[in-house]
């Protein structure tokens, strides 16, 4: 949606054409004349609306549209969202959305007025050029429901998977052991330790949720419950809440459901 408003900021009537509502998909149809890249980007859009209506037309019970066609296996849904910006989506999918706007920046005197962003000598190939990231990224994955909070850092789910103490120190990155809780079993029992359950519970509270928002993390931090103990390792991170902010720490064998004899 941002590129878009980009991209019609002070477009040119002629350019836009007179008689056309979807003034993209002329902007991107008149560029495609003269520029190939656009112009493959032209005729995958055109299969893609197709499709869309064919879809529409079928019975309720057939296969809803699942991929776009493009060059990879894996791309999103065809969501209502997509599809209104379905232009500037496939070219940035085929990874051609930056080679597009630099054309249409190299030649912005065909198409925009010369106060338009795109116009300028500086704003114009910096938009292009901050497009270069994006379109190196392949777009596997949907946005889910609970897409409002941002997931966490790599070194924090490197951290996560390694939360076994000292043991799992010695571990290489490489192989990031599951986080998983031991059960332990009692004689005559085989329902889950209390403890071990707390201990998973938290482990799970670790990842992000709609409800608590994982700020900071860290291993190993020592904490010594009486003076007359040693110093025991254990997990500290700081959860955020709508309403207040929560420091908690886990012994890591507690965390491990292995904490043998000791209180």
């Amino acid at each position: 949606g941002v590129v878009e408003a980009c991209l019609l900021h002070m477009l040119r009537r002629r350019a836009a054409g007179f008689l056309r509502s979807d003034k993209v998909a002329a902007l991107f149809t008149k560029v495609g004349k003269t520029c190939p890249v656009a112009g493959d980007v032209c005729k995958k859009v055109q299969e893609l609306q197709q499709q869309v209506e064919s879809r529409k037309n079928q019975p309720s019970g057939q296969e809803p549209l699942k991929r776009q066609g493009s060059t990879t296996s894996k791309t999103p849904v065809l969501t209502p969202q997509a599809i209104k910006h379905i232009w500037v989506r496939t070219a940035l999918i085929e990874k051609v959305l930056d080679k597009i706007v630099q054309y249409i920046v190299d030649n912005c005197s065909k198409y925009y007025e010369k106060d338009a962003l795109l116009a300028d000598p500086v704003c114009g190939p910096i938009l292009a050029s901050l497009l270069v990231g994006p379109c190196a990224l392949e777009y596997t994955k949907l946005k889910t429901a609970d897409h409002y909070w941002t997931d966490p850092s790599a070194d924090e789910l490197v951290q996560r998977h390694r939360i076994q103490g000292v043991h799992g120190r010695q571990d290489s990155p490489s192989k990031r052991p599951a986080l998983g809780i031991r059960k332990r079993h009692s004689s005559g029992s085989t329902s889950e330790d209390p403890f071990a359950a707390s201990a998973r519970e938290y482990v799970e509270s670790l990842h992000q949720n709609s409800r608590t928002h994982l700020l900071y993390g860290k291993n190993n931090v020592l904490v010594q419950p009486k003076d007359d103990l040693e110093a025991i390792p254990g997990y500290l991170s700081l959860h955020q809440s709508a309403d207040n902010l929560t420091l908690k720490w886990t012994p890591n064998q507690l965390m491990n459901g292995t904490f043998g004899d000791s209180e």
